[in-house]
């Protein structure tokens, strides 16, 4: 899959021992590390489609550490060599990945498989609660050549 312009993605490493195991998700030293905002945690029911929406000042990184989660991306940038691509991410226990999402790029998520999906956002911002830097588009009905019907086959 080609990547949107300024999209990236970190494969996670899990460090199990016999107490447990470890996951570290985004560290300052890494080179997609930009600045700490807040940590929030985000859960999608089976089924259900949380999005789209878009930043226009912050970049999330987003990382699905319980159950399994569809992130899709949209690149609706006019100025964007990847105008008009669609990026989807399988992430999850199955799939340890944490992905970059940079502003003014489209995203949403959907619950997969048979329990709640818990995602956790390293934002670069803070939330502000008077003057919201997030941009809403119906999920389904918009001009967006995304479906998130399941795809069987």
């Amino acid at each position: 899959m080609k990547l949107i312009e300024g999209v990236k993605t970190k494969a996670l490493k899990v460090i199990p021992d016999e107490r447990g195991w470890l996951m570290e998700m985004l560290r300052n030293d890494d080179d997609i590390f930009q600045k700490f905002g807040q940590v929030y945690l985000t859960v999608a029911y089976p089924g259900i489609v949380k999005g789209w929406h878009y930043h226009k000042v912050q970049t999330d990184h987003f990382v699905c550490v319980k159950g399994m989660m569809k992130v899709v991306l949209y690149d609706g940038r006019d100025d964007s060599p990847t105008k008009g691509e669609v990026n989807e991410f399988f992430l999850g226990e199955k799939n340890p990945t944490l992905v970059v999402i940079p502003p003014f790029v489209l995203h949403g998520m959907k619950g997969i498989g048979t329990e709640p999906a818990l995602l956790i956002n390293t934002p670069t911002e803070v939330y502000n609660y008077k003057d919201p830097d997030e941009f809403r588009v119906h999920p389904h009905d918009n001009d967006i050549p995304y479906d998130w019907s399941r795809k069987d086959g």
